[in-house]
């Protein structure tokens, strides 16, 4: 449903390949309040981008600005990697129906206190 809501598209780089994408949790389902399994609470991402989403290397702040880890950035290891901090200062592709902002902020902190 997450997917479906956002047009079929990887959030970040638009990929339209379904095969290739994953919903992923904004807040991990851990956290019972906002964690829920709902769509709101989803966001599509390619599967290396979710990876990298999931370890903190790629962070997306409340205004949909995409942030690729100082880790990444400093690796110089092909065209895998050229891509993913290729997207760094970029914008999420619309539309962003699930997602809601103060669940963004908050897995946003993740990101910064794991830089």
């Amino acid at each position: 449903m997450v997917i479906a809501a956002n047009g079929g598209r990887c959030a970040i780089s638009g990929l339209p390949e379904l095969l290739l994408l994953d919903a992923a949790h904004i807040v991990d389902d851990r956290n019972e309040a906002p964690g829920q399994p709902v769509i709101n609470n989803g966001i599509p991402l390619s599967k290396i981008h979710h990876a990298a989403f999931d370890a903190q290397l790629i962070g997306i702040d409340p205004g949909l600005r995409v942030h690729v880890s100082e880790r990444l950035l400093a690796l110089h290891d092909g065209p895998t990697l050229d891509a993913l901090r290729r997207f760094n200062g970029s914008l999420l592709h619309p539309p962003l129906r699930s997602g809601d902002r103060d669940r963004l902020a908050q897995r946003f902190e993740l990101f910064c206190a794991a830089a």
